[in-house]
């Protein structure tokens, strides 16, 4: 059983300065704003929504494959990918674009200024769902506006189950294309401050959104879940992490645990602990792939943490 996953490859590159932005930032100087950071930290780290998914899914066991569009700097990436054993067949180079490029700079306060180059993502649609062979779930996460209204169309025709993860790509979307994705959908997951921008653009609450799927998950960072499921609420507790250090791709680990738990038909109390806890062991390393723990290490600490065996 494939899953595919439809979204965003990009590289971040996090840059640390040494001081407080608001001490080199004047507020009545705003409208000839003209700074400069020193940043003597700095590091690049593999990401992406789908790569981040990918990465945490083959952990689990599970069989994903990357469906995204990348640049002529793709290459570092393709021999990361090729070390882990992840299929790129379905990775297409668009030649003359650079692959998705976050430039994130952290202050002392932990305040962030980030820039954002899509790149190759704004060709995703270039890339058909009906060219993976034996998939059995899907998912489509953020990636290029086009390409995220083809994939979810393109599942649905194809009758193939898939959860629908608007992320950061919500902005894109009015209150009609979020209904249509809704509507193609059969699983949708998104976090409290996106689920807050999905009632207010659509005009729907969440009892209503949720009702038009088998389940909305709604995540609640350190606070865990909640899955809407059948008129029902099923309450996930978070599992507290051995060390807050990186939330960069929290999000992507938990949607992994979610897809390995709905391809193994798993009921859904034991599909979000999993998710859960991915998400916490995530937390704990820098970056999004940096976490490694084996099957074997995340059955114990499932059982640790939630007092029953999880055979992965």
């Amino acid at each position: 059983m494939n899953t595919l996953i439809c979204g965003s490859m990009a590289y971040d590159t996090i840059m640390v300065f040494h001081d407080q932005f608001k001490k080199h930032i004047l507020p009545e100087q705003l409208h000839i704003l003209n700074v400069a950071f020193l940043v003597p930290t700095m590091r690049r780290e593999y990401g992406g929504c789908a790569g981040n998914i990918a990465y945490n899914l083959k952990l689990l066991g599970g069989n994903p494959l990357i469906m995204a569009t990348v640049g002529d700097d793709f290459e570092p990436y393709a021999a990361r990918l090729d070390r882990l054993a992840l299929d790129r067949t379905h990775i297409r180079h668009v030649p003359g674009s650079f692959t998705g490029q976050a430039f994130i700079t952290t202050d002392l306060d932990d305040n962030q200024i980030t820039a954002f180059h899509p790149g190759a993502m704004g060709y995703s649609e270039q890339n058909q769902v009906g060219q993976a062979a034996n998939v059995t779930l899907g998912i489509v996460s953020p990636d290029g506006r086009d390409g995220m209204i083809q994939h979810a169309r393109q599942f649905q025709e194809a009758g193939i189950p898939f959860v629908f993860d608007p992320g950061q790509g919500m902005p894109m979307f009015g209150g009609e294309d979020l209904l249509n994705f809704i509507e193609q959908a059969t699983y949708v997951t998104v976090n409290d401050y996106e689920a807050k921008l999905l009632q207010d653009k659509t005009g729907r609450n969440i009892a209503e959104i949720a009702g038009q799927v088998k389940a909305l998950i709604m995540t609640l960072g350190g606070e865990g879940s909640v899955i809407y499921t059948e008129g029902k609420e099923i309450r996930i507790p978070g599992v507290k992490a051995a060390e807050v250090l990186d939330p960069t791709g929290c999000g992507d680990a938990y949607r992994a645990g979610l897809l390995h738990g709905i391809q193994s038909g798993w009921d859904w109390e034991t599909t979000g602990r999993l998710a859960s806890l991915l998400g916490s062991l995530k937390i704990a390393s820098r970056g999004g792939q940096n976490h490694a723990p084996t099957r074997d290490e995340l059955s114990a600490q499932f059982r640790l943490h939630f007092g029953y065996d999880l055979v992965l």
